[in-house]
C-alpha cells in the first residue's frame, strides 16, 4: 500500500485491500469470531484480544483508504473517534511491527483453512439437499489422512472456526460415502444434525441449554 501511495498507482492499493476486507476479514475472521464477540463475557481473553486485533485493523484500513475514499473513511474514523478537531486526513500511516509477521502461524492457519474448506463444501451440499439449514444446526464428523493438516488444527477450536454447533475430528480416511473435496485431499466429511436445543443468544445447537434453570434458552 506505501509503495503504491508513493508511486501514485490507487488501483494497485485497492487491488491489495478490497480481497483483504471481503476474504480475509468479512468471509472468515469476523464471520468466525462474531459470536466470541457477542456472546463471550466482557472478561474473555479470546473477546478482548479479538477487539484489540480489530481496533489495529481499522486504524490502518481506515487511514490506507482515506486519500481514496475521502468521505467515507472520514465518516468511519469519526464515528469511533468522534472529535471537533480529529481528523483520518491528519492521521499518518500507522508504522506495522516486523515482529506481527508470523510464518509458521500463517501456514498453520492455512492448513486450517483448506480443512475448513472441506467442510463448508460438505454443509453446502446438506444445505442443499435441505439436510439442515444454517451451519449451526449441524455437527459435522471429519476425518483426516494427511498427518499435517490433522496436526494443523491442534488447540484450534475446529468447531468455532467451521461455525457449526459442535464438530468430531478423526484421524483415517473415513467411510466410503463422507464427502471429499476435489480441491482438498486427504480430508472426509460427514454432515450430521447437532443434537439438543438452539441457544436463544449463540444460536447454537446442544445439550447445554437450559442447564441452569434461571436461564432455561441459553447455554451457561
Amino acid at each position: 500500500v506505501r509503495d503504491a501511495y508513493a508511486n501514485f498507482d490507487y488501483k494497485r492499493v485497492v487491488a491489495a485491500l478490497n480481497p483483504f476486507m471481503t476474504n480475509e476479514l468479512s468471509a472468515f475472521y469476523f464471520d468466525v469470531r462474531k459470536d466470541a464477540l457477542y456472546c463471550d463475557p466482557p472478561s474473555s481473553l479470546t473477546r478482548r484480544a479479538s477487539l484489540v486485533v480489530i481496533d489495529e485493523m481499522f486504524r490502518r484500513l481506515a487511514v490506507w483508504l482515506a486519500p481514496i475514499l475521502a468521505f467515507t473513511a472520514e465518516e468511519a474514523w469519526l464515528s469511533r473517534a468522534p472529535s471537533e478537531t480529529g481528523s483520518v486526513h491528519l492521521e499518518t500511516f500507522p508504522e506495522t511491527p516486523a515482529a506481527w509477521r508470523d510464518e509458521a502461524l500463517a501456514e498453520k492457519w492455512r492448513k486450517v483453512r483448506r480443512v475448513r474448506s472441506a467442510v463448508t463444501q460438505a454443509l453446502e451440499i446438506a444445505r442443499s439437499g435441505k439436510e439442515i439449514g444454517s451451519s449451526l444446526e449441524a455437527a459435522p464428523k471429519v476425518w483426516i489422512a494427511d498427518s499435517e493438516l490433522l496436526a494443523a488444527l491442534d488447540g484450534v477450536d475446529f468447531a468455532e472456526v467451521c461455525i457449526t454447533s459442535d464438530i468430531s475430528v478423526e484421524a483415517g480416511e473415513g467411510p466410503a460415502g463422507a464427502f471429499r473435496a476435489p480441491d482438498v485431499a486427504g480430508v472426509a466429511v460427514a454432515a450430521a444434525l447437532a443434537q439438543g436445543k438452539r441457544c436463544a443468544r449463540s444460536w447454537k445447537v446442544t445439550p447445554q441449554v437450559g442447564a441452569d434453570v434461571d436461564y432455561p434458552d441459553v447455554t451457561p
